[in-house]
């Protein structure tokens, strides 16, 4: 799937791409190859670099596993969890360019998770007071009460996903995935 493609599919938002094979650890034998030190720039930087994008990738889709089952009984999709959590976070009612915008996704995605959450009363379309052309986004009742929902959800499957980590890996994951997510100005794409 294209970046195009993903950006345009309501339920990729948060979905990663790549081989899911669980146990796998790049050689068939489970040992690391010879010459390999796993250091950037060392001799074999680029095998371990590839390795590591790959259990990322495997990882992110561990995730969204794990949260689509948890989201489930909730009765909405990761995407639409997010979509709901982005119109929250909003001072005011956003735009769908303003939702498409922070989500990173074209507006059609938007279009059609904001239907979908629309249709079972958990947003709503309302006019802008200023400026009736423009359509805001507003979160019902319902929608509100999905939010404390999706937060237990949420905790459950992160709860889920770190199980096999000690209090202080947790804290040491917390920190590296800082510093991937934020990488500052020179990191950025």
């Amino acid at each position: 799937m294209s970046t195009t493609d993903r950006t345009s599919d309501p339920d990729a938002l948060g979905r990663a791409d790549g081989a899911d094979a669980p146990g796998r650890t790049g050689r068939a034998d489970g040992a690391d190859a010879p010459g390999r030190t796993g250091r950037a720039g060392g001799p074999g930087a680029s095998d371990a670099d590839g390795l590591l994008a790959e259990q990322l990738l495997r990882l992110t889709r561990r995730l969204h596993r794990i949260q689509k089952h948890h989201l489930e009984p909730v009765g909405i999709t990761p995407a639409q969890s997010r979509l709901l959590r982005t119109v929250a976070a909003f001072g005011e009612p956003p735009r769908m360019a303003d939702l498409a915008a922070r989500l990173e996704v074209v507006p059609r995605a938007v279009t059609s998770l904001v239907d979908g959450l629309e249709a079972v009363g958990r947003v709503r379309r309302a006019p802008d007071p200023d400026n009736r052309r423009v359509i805001r986004i507003e979160l019902t009742d319902a929608g509100r009460a999905t939010l404390r929902e999706l937060r237990s959800a949420r905790r459950a499957a992160a709860e889920d996903i770190l199980a096999p980590l000690t209090a202080e890996q947790r804290e040491v994951l917390g920190g590296l995935l800082t510093a991937l997510v934020d990488p500052g100005p020179e990191g950025g794409c």
